[in-house]
């Protein structure tokens, strides 16, 4: 938690949330990030509940909602809270409408649009890769939000930052090398990995020297009809392009950094000083346009209109749904009160998580690239969230000036001889006509006055 605790008292919102509030968006996040990717990535490998499995654009535009929901529903209480009691509800709503469209709203058209194509990539790359996989790949963004910061927000990056960078892209970079095939693994033809039908001996001498002696615990002792083969086969597994995940789960980290970076400098360079609710509000209203138009009807178009938009859907789907809203609207308050250098810690912290949770759901194989990987990835994510801590020179000595100096003229002359006139001028030592104080303290005793020598009367004898 010290990392929260430093970077909040670097950026400008540290104030309006405390010590708590930063912890417990930190910790939400964290656990909502590996919820997320391994929800999603069950979502899309799952047997579907109907004859096709769900559209992902219908999903994207659905969190776009929940969102928008979720942050008008604060954005009102948060309002309120300024008004009278007695005021409107028509005055409530006309505040809130001038607040998301007036000003600088329409700046957020561009992070809207680079997040709906971020949310339809993830869910791309999750029905492609492992959830550890995709992970491990997606910390690109912190690259990519690096070299955004550096660009957009001006930020200047220490010698340790800039070789963390380049220990993350060579452990993503050994991480997205592609596993050896095991005489098993290159059996598997149309994503059925449980049943193998040879079609040449080509393929049937592949057969015999892998390890095929054990039977399928799927097939059942039946008679050879078209009802029994029906049921001893089960539903077939989707196929897995390993290509086209790697892809999609970069592309989508390139869009992550770029969305994430611009949305931060909208939040704490911004004029208008808008509440991070009403950001929302534009940001989820925007992005229900691009979700509408880009995925629902150009993207999945046809297909929506053929099996309908709620088609494959089940609650995994809609606990990914609502997973996804709850990521945009949590990310957006770490933002706030740190920077996307924690969002992206918290991310790395789930890659563990998540590494944990798939070897027990998933059956993950562990392969030495990936250890050696991943290792390099956290490595790099640990030395580019610390701060660092430079050498500074200390402040100077400062010497107490309340005490007045050992040695002060107690007496000055008021005028210079220059200025003076010579008749006026008096040079009796003794005489002290002529002289100013310049000191606060009290005059020091004088010795007694004595009778200059020419003003002395001859005495009588």
């Amino acid at each position: 938690m010290a990392l929260l605790e430093t970077t909040a008292r670097r950026g400008g919102g540290a104030a309006r949330g405390g010590s708590f509030g930063r912890n417990l968006s930190f910790i939400t996040l964290t656990f909502q990030n590996s919820a997320l990717i391994l929800v999603m990535h069950y979502s899309r490998m799952m047997p579907p509940s109907g004859d096709h499995r769900y559209f992902t654009s219908t999903a994207v535009f659905l969190s776009e909602v929940i969102k928008l929901a979720v942050a008008l529903t604060l954005a009102i209480y948060e309002t309120s809270k300024t008004l009278a009691p007695s005021t409107p509800a028509t005055t409530l709503f006309e505040q809130i409408y001038n607040a998301v469209f007036a000003g600088d709203g329409w700046k957020l058209v561009l992070p809207a649009v680079f997040y709906t194509l971020q949310n339809l990539l993830q869910y791309t790359a999750l029905g492609e890769l492992d959830p550890v996989h995709f992970q491990v790949l997606y910390q690109v963004k912190i690259l990519m939000t690096a070299i955004f910061s550096v660009l957009l927000l001006r930020r200047q990056l220490g010698p340790k930052r800039w070789v963390s960078l380049i220990v993350l892209t060579l452990g993503v970079s050994v991480v997205s090398l592609p596993s050896s095939a095991t005489a098993v693994d290159s059996l598997l033809l149309h994503g059925i990995p449980d049943h193998y039908f040879p079609r040449s001996q080509h393929e049937l001498g592949q057969a015999a020297s892998a390890d095929l002696s054990t039977p399928d615990p799927h097939l059942t002792r039946r008679s050879a009809t078209y009802e029994g083969i029906a049921n001893d086969l089960p539903p077939p597994d989707p196929l897995m392009n390993y290509s086209v995940g790697v892809t999609a789960a970069v592309i989508a980290a390139i869009v992550s950094g770029l969305a994430g970076v611009y949305f931060e400098k909208l939040l704490k360079e911004s004029p208008s000083q808008a509440s991070v609710w009403v950001r929302n509000i534009q940001l989820s209203f925007y992005s229900l346009i691009a979700a509408f138009f880009g995925g629902v009807l150009w993207q999945d178009g046809s297909g929506i209109r053929e099996h309908g938009f709620f088609e494959g859907y089940n609650w995994i789907v809609w606990a990914a749904i609502v997973l996804q809203a709850a990521g945009g609207l949590i990310s957006s308050l770490v933002i706030r009160d740190a920077d996307n250098i924690v969002k992206n810690f918290a991310t790395s912290i789930s890659i563990v998580i998540s590494f944990v949770v798939s070897m027990w759901m998933f059956e993950f194989t562990v392969t030495t690239t990936f250890i050696i990987g991943t290792s390099l990835v956290l490595l790099a994510t640990y030395l580019y969230s610390v701060p660092e801590r430079g050498l500074r020179r200390p402040p100077p000595v400062r010497i107490a000036n309340f005490e007045k100096p050992t040695i002060v003229p107690l007496l000055t002359p008021g005028t210079t001889p220059r200025t003076t006139d010579l008749a006026r001028l008096n040079s009796d030592p003794f005489d002290g006509r002529g002289l100013v104080t310049t000191s606060s303290r009290p005059s020091s005793p004088m010795l007694p006055r004595q009778t200059s020598r020419t003003h002395v009367v001859p005495r009588g004898d």
